[in-house]
């Protein structure tokens, strides 16, 4: 057994509060070996004569403990009822979880105050168990503890446990609807019932073909609809198969384009930007590419030279304003490449107007929504 007394104390005890000195010294005894050590408090000075006898000690080492497993516990973060919630689903089969009445537990209470036997006042409470029952499918498991949720994640585990192993069943075959047309009777689809939580549904659905009638149930319509057609499509195969008649198909005639946008006469009336655009999407070649040459002049009366490309074609467009010069390079390349010319007017705001009257002051030009220099 080892001891840890407080040998000794320098300073003095009733001001420690005061000293910031104070130094004690711990002796620890293990079996005949005693080590000693020093610290600025009795807790540090345990914790260095403590490691001195882990480092120095000749006793035996005892075996690391293994961890405890805990079967309750789930090594993720998902709990065990939401794996298990997308397992049965995959499955096609759903968990359901009814609560059961606890286990009647004796009373050991009756007789306590009987004559001859002390009189206890006090009793500690019985621990209280939460019994659930989950059934997946045709299986059952029962899952207990001291909380209600903490019985579905046992009883959630213990399905896990017995469900991960074992192969997902296959999916019923599909009724195809040409089987059912063949027989000339229409589907009628009904859902009777939807039952259970929100995050686990269950529908049960009548599926009626003729004089036929079948129920089905699962976890979404689409499976509970399945399987009612399943065992309709079993008294389906007794009938005597009719013959289809496979429906002429109809041939419709391809129209053809009326309007050419390659011909030299196309787009005469709109911009020449826009029709070059549209000449060379009707060709499906490549669209323009303009490009800004340069720009001259003195600084009231520029003069701005655009450049166009289509293929290996080249034209240029001068003009007041980048998209004069544009228009002007646009209608160039359509005339070089065998189009009759546009006839578009120009923008009235873009007309340049000179002024001859004798009270002008310069003889700049301008257009006709800019100030006139003639009323400064």
């Amino acid at each position: 057994v080892a001891s840890k007394p407080l040998v000794q104390t320098d300073g003095d005890c009733f001001s420690c509060w005061v000293s910031l000195f104070q130094i004690f010294t711990v002796q620890l005894t293990l079996g005949e070996q005693v080590w000693e050590a020093e610290g600025t408090s009795i807790k540090k000075a345990q914790h260095s004569t403590a490691a001195k006898a882990l480092a120095e000690s000749v006793l035996p080492r005892p075996a690391p403990r293994s961890p405890k497993i805990d079967v309750n516990s789930n090594p993720g973060s998902i709990t065990p009822t939401v794996e298990l919630n997308g397992l049965a689903m995959k499955r096609g089969e759903p968990a359901i979880y009814r609560p059961l009445d606890p286990k009647p537990m004796p009373n050991y209470r009756a007789n306590y105050n009987f004559r001859g036997m002390i009189n206890q006042r006090y009793h500690y409470p019985v621990p209280k168990i939460f019994y659930v029952q989950l059934s997946v499918g045709s299986r059952e498991f029962i899952g207990e503890g001291r909380t209600r949720q903490a019985a579905r994640h046992n009883a959630a585990m213990k399905a896990l446990q017995a469900l991960r192993n074992e192969p997902i069943p296959e999916r019923p075959p599909q009724v195809k609807a040409h089987k059912t047309l063949t027989t000339t009777r229409s589907i009628e689809i009904q859902v009777l019932k939807e039952s259970g939580p929100p995050h686990m549904k269950s529908f049960l659905t009548r599926v009626t073909v003729g004089e036929f009638s079948a129920e089905g149930e699962g976890n979404s319509k689409k499976l509970s609809k399945k399987r009612a057609a399943l065992s309709i499509l079993q008294d389906l195969k007794k009938l005597p198969f009719i013959p289809t008649v496979e429906k002429p198909k109809t041939h419709y005639k391809k129209r053809t384009k009326t309007i050419l946008k390659t011909g030299p006469d196309y787009g005469q009336g709109m911009n020449p930007i826009s029709r070059l655009a549209q000449i060379q999407q009707a060709k499906k070649e490549k669209e323009p590419e303009y490009q800004l040459l340069s720009e001259r002049g003195m600084p009231r009366r520029r003069e701005f030279v655009m450049q166009v490309k289509v293929n290996n074609e080249v034209a240029t467009g001068t003009g007041p304003n980048k998209k004069v010069a544009k228009r002007n390079a646009a209608e160039a390349m359509l005339l070089q490449l065998g189009y009759k010319a546009s006839a578009v007017s120009l923008n009235p705001s873009e007309v340049q107007i000179k002024h001859n009257c004798n009270f002008c002051i310069s003889f700049s030009v301008h257009t006709q929504t800019s100030p006139c220099c003639c009323y400064v």
